[in-house]
């Protein structure tokens, strides 16, 4: 019978993608927005520097988080690799190996040994992966999900700035920029912290705050050298 528990570590690898892609997404472009408009306001000025930087940090989450990602995997599968290796010429010495790992974690010898036998005729790779790398199939890393994850989420977050830039009165754009922009962070932060287990109120509230101080250094600059202009 198939246990049906599910555990919040089985979402790490998309929920962190996903969160990072549009919490960037929100912030970077609702900056660029609210610097320019602070700068120049001028509507098609504001919204070309918007959607530039939309296509621009999207691709550059997909490349960052497929880089990253890749490098991940390409790890675990030389670990993968050279494990496969030692188990075909050393079966003896990686049983013991694996016996040395549950003596360890409390059983003793003769159980261990026993535990260690099972397993090892049962999947000898994936109780070497599980227990000595510490490779889990669910939290394998996957460079080609993370990196459309985060360039999805990322346009998904800098769509909604550029949005509000769109509908409101020009002078207003940096206001109304601002106040979307936090309660659309505070909202992600919160939903994500919910998702992974934490407190919402204090995740909605970390995100808010770098918002913020993005949003606030960018909308002084715009105002710096646009009246400089």
């Amino acid at each position: 019978m198939r246990h049906p528990e599910r555990h919040r570590a089985e979402r790490i690898g998309w929920l962190r993608a996903a969160v990072l892609g549009a919490n960037d997404g929100i912030v970077s472009t609702a900056s660029l927005v609210v610097g320019v408009a602070a700068a120049t306001p001028v509507r098609e000025a504001v919204l070309t520097a918007g959607m530039a930087g939309l296509v621009a940090g999207a691709m550059s989450m997909a490349a960052g988080e497929y880089v990253s990602v890749r490098s991940q995997a390409d790890t675990e599968e030389a670990d993968l690799a050279r494990e496969r290796r030692e188990l075909a010429t050393d079966d003896t010495a990686e049983r013991q190996e694996l016996t040395k790992i549950y003596v360890g974690r409390g059983l003793d010898e003769e159980l261990a040994r026993q535990v260690a036998d099972q397993l090892m005729a049962h999947d000898a790779l994936g109780a070497h992966a599980r227990d000595e790398l510490g490779i889990v199939e669910s939290q394998r890393a996957r460079p080609v999900v993370a990196a459309l994850t985060s360039a999805g989420t990322f346009a998904v977050g800098a769509a909604l700035p550029l949005l509000v830039a769109w509908l409101v009165p020009v002078r207003l754009i940096p206001a109304l920029v601002i106040a979307t922009s936090l309660g659309l962070l505070g909202g992600l932060g919160g939903t994500a912290a919910f998702v992974g287990g934490a407190n919402a109120l204090r995740g909605a509230a970390r995100v808010g705050i770098w918002g913020a101080l993005a949003m606030g250094l960018t909308y002084a600059v715009g105002r710096l050298f646009g009246a400089v202009v």
